[in-house]
């Protein structure tokens, strides 16, 4: 058995643990299990510095969670669009592949709790299906292994579901969600990087969420990931009380950029049965954005995105920089609030740039006409304050 295998049966999980280890009232602790089980590792559980803080509000179960029991279970329609089990395609091009139902660590506000920990939920009996409908679909480019976490699987299950993707012609891109690198670095070994890079272009999106979960040992396993040629992104969830102020979330990514993970996503969090007491209001989200775009490196900006209920899929957000726009300029603000002006130049929408050939006469009229029909008015945007 290897060190992290062994780390995962030693987490605190049971409604005993739970009560003796952080106070929980026993009823509400038998509540909170059956509702979502906890599993917390040593290692994630030697973050916790105090009760409440950042580490703890993310692993350790609430009672909060009880009162929120009527919010939906499956926000996303992840479900909804699954064609055959343990598949998900919502974008024309990629597909996620739900591989296991286990994780390392047991997320308070995860957005899939309705699945993860149970074996039936996802079963290693729908792969062959899975494996089937990705062979069929030749739209399919890029896959998403996620789960639970794809990194609970053995280095051999796990190169078996690789090397079957690989085989099938037209997937280019192989990508793997996995929390590992943060919640149980001693996940990622030499071995299972090796394996890994045999099958590229692999990418892996991880899950720092705060500046302690960058540790030694987190920053090691990000850079032999790097340094396997497997470029790794974060995807943070802004969370009320954990992460929800600039200054906590321009550290995080600045100390990710220094272990070679580039900031990816920055999402509201999803509105899923038990998890909206972490949700903040949007604004403060836009302030983050606002606190870091000129404050810091480009690099370290992350995607801010609300992935929309009802299976909509991810919607950019920003602040608003446009101040005015028409056909003949656009009115910026930058992150000083100093104000800009850029002409806006003409081109395919510019009558005097159709291509007409010496015969056309009446036809050419007629086509700078239909082009002047269909010209788009841009809106005037209103002056925010500053």
């Amino acid at each position: 058995m290897e060190l992290w295998q062994q780390m995962v049966r030693d987490s605190v999980h049971s409604v005993d643990q739970i009560v003796e280890r952080f106070g929980i009232e026993r009823k509400t602790a038998e509540d909170l299990d059956e509702f979502f089980q906890a599993r917390i590792n040593p290692y994630y559980l030697s973050l916790i510095r105090y009760p409440g803080d950042p580490i703890w509000l993310q692993c350790v179960p609430d009672k909060k969670e009880l009162e929120d029991i009527g919010a939906e279970e499956d926000p996303l329609m992840e479900d909804a669009m699954s064609p055959v089990p343990n598949i998900t395609h919502r974008y024309p091009d990629r597909a996620l592949f739900l591989v296991t139902s286990q994780c390392g660590l047991y997320c308070r506000f995860c957005t899939r709790k309705r699945k993860v920990g149970d074996y039936d939920k996802i079963s290693m009996k729908g792969l062959e299906s899975a494996f089937r409908y990705l062979e069929q679909h030749t739209e399919i480019r890029d896959v998403i292994l996620s789960g639970g976490d794809p990194l609970m699987l053995t280095d051999i299950m796990l190169e078996k579901i690789l090397q079957r993707i690989r085989a099938i012609p037209h997937i280019e891109i192989i990508r793997i969600g996995s929390k590992m690198p943060c919640v149980l670095p001693h996940r990622i070994t030499e071995h299972l990087c090796d394996m890994i890079k045999k099958y590229h272009p692999v990418y892996l999106n991880t899950h720092f969420n705060h500046p302690w979960e960058i540790t030694p040992e987190s920053s090691k396993a990000c850079q032999m990931l790097a340094d396997a040629g497997i470029p790794v992104g974060n995807q943070m969830v802004l969370m009320k009380n954990v992460n929800d102020d600039p200054a906590t979330v321009k550290e995080l990514m600045q100390k990710l950029l220094k272990i070679r993970v580039r900031p990816y996503y920055m999402y509201m969090a999803d509105e899923t049965k038990g998890a909206n007491h972490f949700r903040t209001s949007i604004e403060t989200g836009i302030e983050i954005i606002e606190n870091l775009r000129g404050h810091t490196s480009g690099l370290a900006i992350p995607h801010f995105v609300i992935d929309a209920p009802g299976g909509g899929g991810k919607i950019p957000l920003l602040p608003n920089y446009v101040l005015h726009k028409d056909e003949d300029k656009i009115v910026l603000r930058n992150f000083k609030n100093k104000i800009y002006s850029y002409k806006n130049y003409h081109d395919r929408n510019n009558p005097e740039k159709v291509n007409l050939k010496p015969d056309d006469g009446k036809n050419g009229k007629q086509k700078i006409k239909a082009i002047k029909a269909t010209k788009v008015k841009l809106p005037r945007m209103i002056k925010i304050k500053d």
